[in-house]
């Protein structure tokens, strides 16, 4: 008769939070980390080689977990495709984020995400599964677009993208309250007005994304005969809390659940004030238009002039704060008081095709691309940031001008 095994030994004790739960029959232990700690990077691997866990679950998606291992990965970057495909936004903030904490990284004097890294590498190197349970980023950021009022979206835009700009320090306050929240939700909340609208879609709604991710896994593990004992959870401190809750309540099943992942995962419809709006103000200014020509031929064509002159001109001074190719300035400045008319197509997208046409950027740019957009220079300096550059700034500057145009065509009709 065979001896039996001996004992798992239970999980040392680390520094970080932890929460320990059962959840569908396996033990479930939540470790929060401090996104820009050095310390949590040894916690993670002192839990994991402590040998008391048979799976390990990390607070990435597939497209960061890719991003974190695969350091080429931006010299593949085909911007043109991005362009094409309307993402060039979702790049460019997505890209910023990642400069905003790498600048923490250099000051802090650890890697970004060496928590993250550390778990998939000591999960490889004890034989456990790695299970990927964060909502994808550009969800999470479509999703945060989407719970701003229109009038901040822009500010908030700004804000971020300053904030990456910035060389300044980080002081030691916003440092500590980093290390018990979330990097995401303290960039954004920092520029938001009301935090509420930032926090429901970077913390809450991805806490309960993770904890029907991580009931996912484990009903996958069960139906190949393989369920584990007992599981590490390596999440950010401010998921912690709310992620102990969702995996708390009663399990609503395995079609709801996967019925509330699609759920998650799908940017929300906007309502129907919402959708109108943009077409709303753009028939404002046809119509504002049509009664200055009706008034005076002579008003009318000014309000046409001055429409042309401060929309195209703001746009036009956006794409030449990123240093745009002269003929981009051009092209931009003039399309943008027509795209201005139609929500469907903005001035930046016209602007980025036509940088990118003229300025395709380097292999040598878009292999220095993460770490030239850690700093100021680096911004305007690289073929491929600069692209990103251009579409912001047209894209501010024309928003911009939309309601400046607007409020001057107002002025001169009840002037």
């Amino acid at each position: 008769m065979s001896a039996s095994p001996p004992p798992r030994p239970a999980p040392e004790a680390v520094d970080g939070p932890r929460r320990t739960l059962e959840v569908d029959g396996v033990s479930v232990t939540l470790l929060g980390t401090a996104h820009v700690s050095r310390r949590s990077a040894e916690e993670v691997a002192e839990a994991i080689d402590g040998g008391g866990f048979d799976a390990v679950a990390i607070e990435l998606d597939p497209a960061r977990h890719a991003a974190l291992i695969d350091h080429e990965g931006f010299a593949r970057l085909d911007l043109w495709q991005a362009w094409k495909a309307k993402k060039l936004g979702m790049v460019a903030v997505s890209l910023a984020l990642g400069a905003f904490q790498q600048r923490l990284a250099d000051q802090l004097g650890i890697e970004p995400g060496a928590e993250m890294r550390c778990a998939i590498e000591r999960a490889g190197a004890n034989g456990l599964p790695l299970w990927l349970i964060d909502r994808d980023l550009g969800v999470t950021l479509r999703r945060v677009v989407a719970n701003v009022p229109w009038w901040q979206r822009a500010s908030l835009l700004v804000g971020v993208l300053g904030s990456v700009v910035s060389r300044q320090p980080v002081d030691e306050a916003e440092i500590e309250r980093l290390k018990e929240g979330d990097v995401l939700a303290s960039t954004f909340a920092e520029f938001a007005e009301d935090e509420r609208r930032v926090f429901e879609p970077l913390i809450a709604e991805r806490d309960r994304f993770m904890a029907a991710r991580l009931r996912q896994e484990l009903a996958r593990a069960r139906r190949r005969g393989a369920p584990p004992g007992s599981a590490l959870v390596v999440v950010g401190a401010g998921h912690l809390a709310g992620l102990a809750d969702a995996l708390a309540r009663p399990d609503p099943g395995e079609a709801a659940t996967a019925e509330e992942l699609l759920r998650l995962q799908r940017t929300p419809a906007p309502g129907a004030a919402r959708r109108l709006l943009p077409w709303a103000l753009v028939a404002l200014i046809v119509v504002g238009f049509g009664v200055g020509f009706s008034r005076e031929q002579e008003l009318g064509w000014r309000l046409l002039l001055e429409w042309t002159l401060i929309n195209g001109g703001l746009a036009g001074l956006g794409a030449a704060l990123a240093l745009a190719h002269p003929l981009t300035v051009v092209a931009t400045a003039a399309a943008a008081p027509f795209t201005s008319l139609n929500p469907m197509v903005g001035a930046g997208f016209v602007a980025a095709g036509v940088e990118l046409a003229l300025r395709r950027p380097r292999v040598g740019d878009l292999e220095a691309l993460r770490r030239d957009v850690t700093s100021p220079r680096g911004w305007w300096s690289n073929r491929a940031a600069r692209a990103l550059l251009v579409f912001l700034l047209a894209t501010t500057g024309s928003v911009i001008g939309t309601y400046l145009g607007g409020f001057r065509i107002v002025e001169r009709l009840l002037g």
